[in-house]
């Protein structure tokens, strides 16, 4: 059975006619032809399909396109035009924060809510204090970006992009 859906992708709103199994992420890439958000595992374990939804980072694997309708979802590509990229972006460009690049977009997309979580206060898992505002720490950074695997290994690098957006105060 289809139904007719609304989702905003990088600013641009669709209309699409899903079977209600399909997940955001096959809506995006199968339907849309929205292909920065990659299929990895397809089980919500590598975070290579990673967007912000709404504002906040998501897994588009794990979620029923049809629980989304009208929602609004930015991409990796959709952050910034080339000639105007986002910090984040920059920060892994200057930093060498990819090697195949299979999962830069969702470690991208992760990055900004990372950062976005930070400055809304909200604790993770390492936080010490609970009702301070968390610091952007190497560990705190580590825990957060921690659900996007990268098979390259290209961590130290990731790492090291996050921090420096997170010391600039970018999001």
């Amino acid at each position: 059975m289809d139904s007719e859906i609304s989702l905003t992708v990088d600013g641009r709103r669709h209309t699409v006619a899903v079977d209600t199994r399909t997940t955001l992420l096959d809506a995006l890439r199968d339907r849309l032809g929205v292909t920065s958000p990659k299929k990895g595992c397809d089980h919500g374990q590598c975070g290579s399909c990673t967007v912000l939804l709404d504002g906040r980072r998501h897994l588009t694997c794990l979620a029923l396109a049809v629980s989304y309708d009208g929602a609004e979802i930015v991409t990796a590509a959709g952050l910034g035009p080339e000639d105007d990229l986002h910090p984040i972006q920059e920060a892994f460009l200057d930093h060498d924060g990819l090697q195949c690049g299979y999962c830069t977009p969702g470690q991208v997309c992760s990055a900004v809510g990372v950062l976005d979580e930070l400055k809304q206060g909200h604790p993770s898992h390492v936080s010490q204090d609970l009702e301070a505002t968390p610091e952007p720490s190497d560990d705190e950074l580590r825990e957060r970006m921690s659900g996007n695997l990268c098979r390259c290994g290209a961590y130290a690098n990731i790492l090291a992009a996050v921090r420096e957006a997170a010391g600039r105060g970018q999001a």
